[in-house]
């Protein structure tokens, strides 16, 4: 009876066939797998042959290419994403999806400064490094605290749109004619100016487009051809998406590689920061475990499977170390591998891309008690409570470029009242730390926007019917009016 029932077409592979499939649904995963370790072998072994600058250079210029190409896509994606999603959903249902990712994000974030601070008051890096080793640091900006947060406000509102397309503000300092005597010697005096940097202003931008698209979705009819071009646009970036990934092993490669052949005396520095970069990476991994067991917790679902559908956005990541460059792979393992939603992943990442940074705020965590360690300050109870706090709010005004924890850990470290020309002496070890942390950030958005479509099913479901509905309700009458116009017709 069971063999009546079975249909006569399904085909049987043998193992090496299945081997095939396997290999061909998941060619561009082995492919950039297998290029961050040819990338770490080769450059290990051109270490050795002790390459020109210029050789390094050329080595690395596919990977340059890589980087150009995804920063590139940064701006269409961010914005045609942001849109298209709230577009989606009304403003009822954007608001809870925004206050649910916003919930998760700050949660995670507290989560990685308490990890971070409980290994490095336990382990203590700083206490058994030897500063007269490791040097003096340089003198770093005068930029305070409360510069950097007026500096973040500042850039939630840009006041050119088309700037904030390749800058954004930043407060510096310089010297006024204005001088002074000190000790007998003339101090000029510092003015506090306003200025711009070149790197793109990603929380104005995403201001601008929030609102657009919460804006939009009230419109309804009138607003759909507007509605309309994002989406076609959104899913345009993304088929370009798909072309640049088959050529990310290569550049994956080469940035590797030629990052590997930057480095200078790495037994040394190995050496001397060894137990800090210990502390860090091992506060990195038991964050990824909280992440999972949260996942879990929440979702019910394997978060093994989840970091699998994950790993080309997680490689992407290490060799990037940009939030933001991987974005355009994110959002792809996102939606092809793991399901979420469209609606959710491009309202969500866009956001997490900028303000979720547990990984970020783990390292400044771990390393402004390193510097303070370093530099024999107690860790008091209050400086404790500013680190933490500091360092979960610094994070999220950490632009989601290379090394920017570095600085805004300057804040974190004027806030407890440390050295701050001591960031200096980190530099050598943060190309490589950068990349940790930057992968977990982009988990943490993932995981993050997974858990938000768990419990906004409810808004989703009602937004597709309501959708539904819509379609409808546009066919009947017009159905009607050519119903009634044949009636006429046939009667003349």
């Amino acid at each position: 009876m069971g063999k009546k029932n079975e249909p006569d077409n399904v085909p049987t592979y043998t193992p090496t066939q299945r081997f095939k499939v396997w290999v061909k649904e998941n060619l561009l995963l082995i492919l950039t797998v297998a290029s961050v370790v040819i990338g770490v072998i080769l450059g290990l072994l051109l270490r050795l042959a002790e390459p020109s600058k210029d050789t390094i250079m050329i080595l690395g210029f596919p990977g340059e290419i890589l980087m150009r190409i995804l920063k590139m896509l940064i701006l269409p994606l961010i914005i045609s994403s942001l849109i298209t999603g709230l577009t989606g959903l009304d403003a009822k249902s954007s608001g809870k999806l925004g206050l649910r990712a916003l919930l998760y994000y700050f949660s995670t974030t507290f989560i990685a400064v308490c990890i971070g601070m409980f290994l490095v008051m336990t382990i203590q890096p700083g206490r058994r490094a030897n500063k007269a080793k490791i040097g003096d640091g340089d003198q770093e900006s005068e930029l305070t605290t409360l510069d950097t947060f007026l500096d973040l406000i500042r850039n939630v509102f840009p006041n050119n749109l088309v700037q904030a397309c390749f800058q954004q503000t930043q407060t510096y300092y310089e010297e006024s004619d204005d001088t002074f005597v000190l000790n007998g010697s003339t101090v000029a005096i510092l003015e506090r100016k306003l200025g711009y940097k070149g790197s793109m202003n990603v929380l104005g931008i995403i201001t601008f487009s929030i609102v657009l698209g919460i804006l939009l979705s009230r419109m309804g009819k009138q607003g759909q051809v507007m509605a309309d071009f994002f989406s076609i646009l959104s899913e345009l970036t993304m088929q370009m998406v798909d072309l640049v990934m088959w050529y990310s092993p290569i550049g994956i490669l080469s940035l590797i590689c030629a990052k590997i052949l930057e480095m200078e005396k790495p037994e040394e520095v190995f050496a001397q920061l060894g137990l800090y970069m210990i502390t860090v990476l091992l506060g990195l991994v038991i964050h990824l475990g909280v992440l999972m067991l949260i996942y879990f917790a929440l979702t019910r679902k394997n978060p093994v499977v989840f970091f699998v559908g994950m790993l080309q956005a997680w490689l992407t990541a290490i060799a990037t170390s940009s939030s933001s460059a991987t974005l355009p792979v994110t959002f792809k393992c996102l939606e092809e591998n793991n399901h979420v939603d469209k609606r959710v992943s491009r309202f969500v990442l866009p956001i997490g891309a900028t303000v979720n940074m547990d990984g970020t705020a783990l390292y400044e965590a771990v390393a402004s008690v390193f510097i303070g360690q370093l530099n024999g300050f107690s860790m008091t109870f209050g400086r404790v409570i500013t680190v933490s706090v500091t360092a979960t709010l610094a994070s999220i005004g950490a632009a989601s470029v290379p090394s920017a924890g570095l600085i805004t850990m300057l804040m974190v470290l004027t806030a407890a009242g440390f050295p701050v020309e001591d960031v200096s002496l980190l530099l050598t070890v943060d190309w490589f730390l950068d990349r940790c942390r930057t992968s977990i950030n982009v988990l943490g958005d993932s995981y993050g926007a997974a858990i938000v479509q768990k419990y906004s099913q409810k808004e989703l479901d009602a937004a597709t019917q309501k959708e539904l509905e819509e379609g409808a309700a546009q066919k009947e009458p017009n159905g009607g009016a050519v119903t009634n116009q044949k009636i006429v017709e046939d009667q003349v």
